[in-house]
């Protein structure tokens, strides 16, 4: 069965129209923190919601972290993109995926992928979509990081310059760690 679409702003949820709704798309980013390994439950969680689509767009380093077989849904990463293009009249991933995507999520947000995006650095298909974002969508990005590299002063300058390009942050929880230490 087809799940229904999201009613549009100002539409009650109850009226009906005979012509199909667009779907909602949701780009989801995944990065090499080990917070990756709940990717496959935040997909199912994603999916639960009616006219929602969503793609992946995972780091190498992510990979690590999570079964492929476990994401319902595309996923691409940095071989896809070298594999669609193979001229000039190609499309290019990144472009086509941030074109596609109503709102993007980047969760987790690793350290090193923070670091890239706060400096402009474009060195994958992640940071390539990112870079490319169309900013009247929004983006939110879920830092995610041992306690002792989220304290490091540069750590809360690369956040704000990210909140600075119209990103909005979804802060850390404090709970114990994966390396046993309690803290954010």
């Amino acid at each position: 069965m087809e799940p229904i679409s999201l009613p549009e702003p100002g539409i009650p949820a109850g009226n009906s129209s005979s012509v199909p709704q667009k779907k909602f798309h949701v780009l989801v980013g995944v990065t090499g923190s080990v917070a990756a390994l709940k990717l496959p439950l935040l997909v199912a969680e994603l999916l639960k919601i009616p006219g929602l689509e969503v793609k992946v767009v995972t780091t190498e380093r992510a990979k690590h972290f999570y079964n492929a077989q476990e994401i319902p849904v595309t996923l691409y990463g940095d071989e896809e993109e070298w594999q669609l293009w193979k001229g000039r009249s190609d499309p290019v991933l990144h472009i086509e995926l941030r074109r596609w995507a109503d709102l993007m999520v980047v969760a987790p947000l690793d350290a090193n992928t923070l670091a890239k995006v706060a400096n402009g650095i474009c060195d994958n298909l992640l940071t390539c979509v990112i870079r490319a974002w169309d900013l009247s969508k929004p983006l939110l990005f879920c830092p995610a990081m041992n306690t002792a590299m989220w304290e490091h002063p540069i750590t809360a300058r690369q956040v704000e310059q990210l909140k600075g390009f119209g990103y909005t942050e979804i802060p850390c929880v404090v709970k114990k760690l994966v390396c046993g230490d309690e803290g954010q």
